[in-house]
């Protein structure tokens, strides 16, 4: 088998593809051979999904995109029947859409919770509904959620987004459980990735120069990781290299979980 990733004639479809993680998947599995549907809230004029058509299409493969909000029950479906008719099916699902709801415990209100319930954790398993069927005679079909280290450990002040982050590692199991062999289901959760969102927590500190070492110091690889190696794994779970990974999900964090922290 060569070890070049080949997804030539796969079908990919990406939800939040407008920035960040997302963005650099859908660009990745182009790379790697793949004809790429991707969809954000963002309208199809606005520069996020302009530049995910032409990053796609720079790599010779087909491009489609769709507004649409995941957190709302009636969008998946037909957000799914779009995609089929315009790629003629799907092969690989990556399910990557979310936001970052941080409250404390005592502060968070039942309209948070039910926003980042809708959006972090039951449109992952909305959007797998509706792909499953197209998925199926791909045999196998893959879906890979994005989740995050914090769902294994947290830190004051993200909930209810570790809660969110937590359930998606036990969906990650039922559906490679109960869906499998005719798909295999992944999980990848990220640790502190170099994204705009970052720069922008980090522009919060009165010196972010010192914050953004202090954070990348405490990683054992000594730096924070790229949006690019987040797609690079998922080309690489996506290909038959990886055909007998399923039903686990696969902490990218630096190193930072396994180092116990003092301070």
């Amino acid at each position: 088998m060569s070890l070049k990733i080949d997804l030539s004639s796969k079908r990919a479809f990406v939800s939040g593809v407008t920035s960040g993680i997302g963005a650099a998947i859908a660009k990745i599995l182009a790379q790697a051979g793949c004809d790429v549907a991707g969809c954000g809230r963002s309208a199809a004029t606005d520069t996020g999904a302009r530049e995910f058509i032409a990053s796609v299409e720079a790599c010779g493969r087909k491009a489609a995109y769709y507004p649409g909000d995941l957190s709302e029950k009636s969008v998946p479906k037909p957000l799914i029947k779009q995609v089929v008719g315009t790629l003629g099916g799907i092969d690989i699902l990556v399910s990557n859409a979310g936001r970052n709801i941080f409250k404390g415990t005592k502060d968070c209100s039942e309209s948070d919770w039910e926003e980042c319930m809708n959006l972090d954790l039951a449109a992952h398993w909305r959007l797998a509904q509706a792909a499953r069927p197209h998925l199926v005679p791909s045999q196998p079909g893959i879906i890979i959620i994005i989740g995050s280290n914090h769902g294994w450990n947290t830190i004051p002040g993200c909930f209810p987004y570790n809660v969110a982050k937590a359930g998606l590692l036990g969906m990650v199991q039922s559906l490679a459980i109960e869906w499998g062999p005719d798909i295999r289901t992944v999980g990848i959760a990220p640790g502190f990735i170099d994204t705009a969102g970052g720069d922008a927590w980090f522009n919060s500190f009165a010196d972010p120069a010192a914050e953004r070492q202090r954070t990348e110091s405490s990683h054992p690889v000594g730096r924070i990781g790229s949006v690019e190696e987040i797609g690079q794994l998922c080309a690489f779970l996506s290909s038959p290299m990886a055909g007998f990974i399923s039903g686990t999900t696969l902490c990218v964090d630096g190193g930072r979980s396994a180092l116990m922290q003092d301070q």
